[in-house]
Order: C-alpha cells, then structure tokens, then sequence
C-alpha cells in the first residue's frame, strides 16, 4: 500500500504538527498530543474536551474551535489516549465552570476517559461525562461491551458546543448531549476495509463484488456480508435498520458519511437515495450534512446517522461554528 507518511511510528505527531501550521487559531501541543482553542479557558465557559483514536479525521480534532470543542485529544491510530494526556487538557480549558468529557463507547476510550475524570477532579476540576452509543447495527463488538459510538459524536459534539458557547452551566450542557445521543441512531457500511500505517494493508479481507454491512469505524465486523448493492439498495437497508430502532416523531437531523475514501460525488448521489428513503417512510428531515466527516482511514463506505431534534437542539444546531472541520454563521 502506498501512503502520504514518513514511518508508521511519527504519523501522529506529524499530523499534529501540520495541524498547527495550517490552523493558527488553534493551540498544538505536539508533545502531550493535545489540540486546544487558542485563548482557552474561556471565563465562565464550560469546556468541552473529546479524543480517541487517530484515523477518524476530521473527528475529533477538526471539531475544536468556537461553537464545538475546546480540546481534543488524539491517541494513535486506532488507539484510545491516555488518562495523563486528557486530565491535562481538562485542566488546561477549565475555566472554572467545569469540563464535559464527550467519549464513544469503546473499551479503552472508556476506561481512559473514566481515569482521566479521577485525576482531574483530584487537581479540583469538575468533570461531567456524556457516553455516545449511537450503532444499531450490533450490540456487543471486537471494541466494546454495548453499542459503539460513531457519526452521533458529531451532534453531541456541535449541540453540547452550542449551548456552552452560550453560556449553560455543566449540569445543562450534559443533559443536552444524552439527550442528543439518546435521539440519534447510526449505521455503517463498508466496500473495501481500511489500511493502517503500522500494518501497511487491508485490517480485513472484504472481496470483490462484497461489502459489509453493519461496520464500526475501526473496521469492526458487521452484521453481514453481502454481494455488491447498489445505492439505493444500501440506503434501504441502513435506513430500514435506524427506523428499526427508532420511530421519529419529530423532524431529524440526517448526516450521510463518509468513511475516508468515499469521492462527495457518490456520497451527494447517496444522500439523495436517503432522502427518498425517508419520505416514503414519512421521515421528516429538518437539516442534511454530508462529506466525510467520522472516517475510518482510507476505507470506502458509508454510514447514515439520525438524530431526532425539537426546537431548541435545531436552534443549537443552526448555532454558528468555526472549526477546521465544520464552519457556519461566523
């Protein structure tokens, strides 16, 4: 496999340091692994920090900047952080008001996360966790016990920035981001697998003709394997498995992604085979994102996330944001 790297073992830290090249307004700090709003912490703010594995790009790191997070910290591909490294980005963005520790339900991300909030509050730092278990495609998986956390981390992470960037306190900023993870469902798809650095090909075998339904963003097994589905097809199935597991009865948000290698052409082409999906099944959709956005390196597929809103989570929605990774209203 052919890859834009020097070695596998400085992958990170080289993103890193192109990160802090290519977006001054943001604080890189390459040792610790920590990407920070610049000038935080904000007086009276509540500081939202996230992180996880490296080669989900533009998540998390993408997504720090006004009207979203205030940390994020990459661990390396694949591989949660460390305890040390996200107590010290609380420290770092608490202003006093508290920090609110957004995790995907994946083992080590949670047992990273849980540590973290010990050594934070021990140095005074008030912590709140929201935990995002958004798949429906499997209950138990190579990564996690319960359902994994995927494209739902993007509207925790943009409503629960909103209302921080507001002014609410800690105890309203959470209850905001469980709401929003409780209102929203994903599913994945894969037509090839990913590559990482370290191994330097294919995670998994997934042949011609085939792809997998039902995957996680590492590359995790779905529910099946099938022969090649056209997009209609696809967005039947994965819409079907959402609406399974949810009945909407209310307008949603829809985000169609991409998992990395997905040109926007077939991803525009799909969405619109979700949107057809929707209204025949009397779905309302209040907003659509699509690109690629929660990846899994260089994988092609995609995944279909729906999240359920009243007023004030579409208020928050439409709230402006300026992050490398997504920007309205500034």
């Amino acid at each position: 496999m052919k890859m834009l790297i020097n070695v596998p073992e400085t992958v990170v830290p080289d993103a890193l340091r192109g990160i802090a090249a290519a977006h001054p307004d943001l604080t890189v700090d390459v040792e610790h692994r920590i990407i920070m709003r610049k000038g935080a912490p904000f007086e009276g703010k509540v500081g939202l920090v996230s992180g996880g594995g490296s080669g989900h790009e533009p998540l998390h790191g993408g997504f720090v900047g006004r009207g979203m997070l205030d940390a994020a910290c990459p661990g390396e591909v694949f591989t949660s952080p460390v305890p040390d490294q996200m107590a010290r980005a609380a420290a770092a963005v608490d202003s006093g008001a508290g920090v609110l520790f957004i995790v995907k339900n994946y083992t080590g991300d949670v047992l990273n996360f849980d540590m973290a909030a010990e050594l934070a509050e021990d140095e005074g730092v008030q912590i709140a966790k929201v935990l995002v278990n958004d798949d429906v495609a499997v209950t138990d998986s190579l990564y996690t016990a319960g359902r994994r956390g995927t494209g739902a981390t993007l509207f925790v992470e943009k409503i629960a920035g909103a209302a921080a960037e507001e002014g609410a306190p800690l105890d309203r900023v959470a209850s905001l981001a469980r709401q929003v993870n409780e209102a929203s469902r994903s599913f994945g798809v894969a037509l090839t697998a990913c590559s990482t650095p370290a191994k330097g090909g294919p995670t998994f075998d997934l042949p011609d003709g085939e792809l997998e339904l039902g995957i996680g963003i590492h590359g995790e097994p779905g529910r099946e394997r099938r022969a090649m589905m056209t997009s209609g097809e696809i967005a039947d199935f994965s819409v079907d498995a959402i609406l399974e597991d949810m009945r909407p009865d209310a307008p949603v948000l829809a985000l169609v992604n991409g998992m990395g290698a997905t040109p926007l052409l077939e991803l525009y082409g799909f969405a619109a085979e979700v949107h057809r999906v929707l209204a025949e099944r009397k779905v309302a959709v209040a907003r659509t994102l699509v690109g690629n956005y929660v990846t899994s390196l260089d994988m092609a597929g995609c995944s279909v996330t729906l999240c359920q809103v009243d007023e004030e989570l579409l208020r928050l929605w439409d709230a402006p944001v300026a992050t490398p990774g997504l920007r309205w209203g500034y």
